[in-house]
């Protein structure tokens, strides 16, 4: 009997199997959640860039497209189509394969008349009061890619805010 305990005392042919089994869940952790903040990440990315994007849009309408110093429907509608799709027509495809909701992109404009023109942001002319100012705000459901496997159903928010001023272009 002691021969045999001897003999399993000295076996290491499932040693390697063991050593797998204890770092399995650790790598597992490493490699699913750097996959999850890669993507969060490149989303959030593309969603800024798209705002952006939208906002650069907007600020080169004419003045006219701005009566009452609101953006006028048109505007409204292809800075919502160039924000989400990149294209002025609607019926593009999606910057993100979900971002399909047209009222997750929020357009607006404001004008101070008064002399010298102050803003909310960083744009303040006092040669040019009443000069629109465009805002363009976008906000993204995102599901995590452990959410697509099953592991959780959290669901994230991503938001995004830019402005510019209207160049009249």
């Amino acid at each position: 009997m002691t021969g045999i305990l001897f003999f399993l005392k000295r076996d290491m042919r499932g040693s390697a199997a063991v050593e797998m089994v204890l770092s399995l869940p650790i790598l597992l952790v490493l490699i699913f959640g750097s996959l999850e903040l890669g993507n969060y990440f490149l989303t959030e990315h593309k969603v800024v860039k798209a705002v952006r994007d939208g906002a650069r849009y907007a600020a080169r309408q004419p003045f006219s497209e701005y009566p009452g110093c609101s953006p006028s429907a048109t505007v409204v509608d292809e800075t919502r189509n160039v924000t989400m799709t990149g294209q002025v027509a609607t019926g593009g495809t999606p910057k993100l394969g979900y971002w399909t909701d047209p009222n997750s992109v929020d357009v607006t404009a404001a004008c101070d008349s008064s002399p010298g023109g102050t803003y909310s942001g960083i744009y303040e002319d006092p040669t040019a009061p009443g000069v629109p100012v465009v805002t363009v705000s976008a906000s993204v459901p995102y599901t995590p890619v452990v959410g697509q496997l099953g592991l959780t159903s959290t669901t994230l928010t991503l938001s995004a805010t830019q402005e510019s001023p209207v160049t009249g272009i």
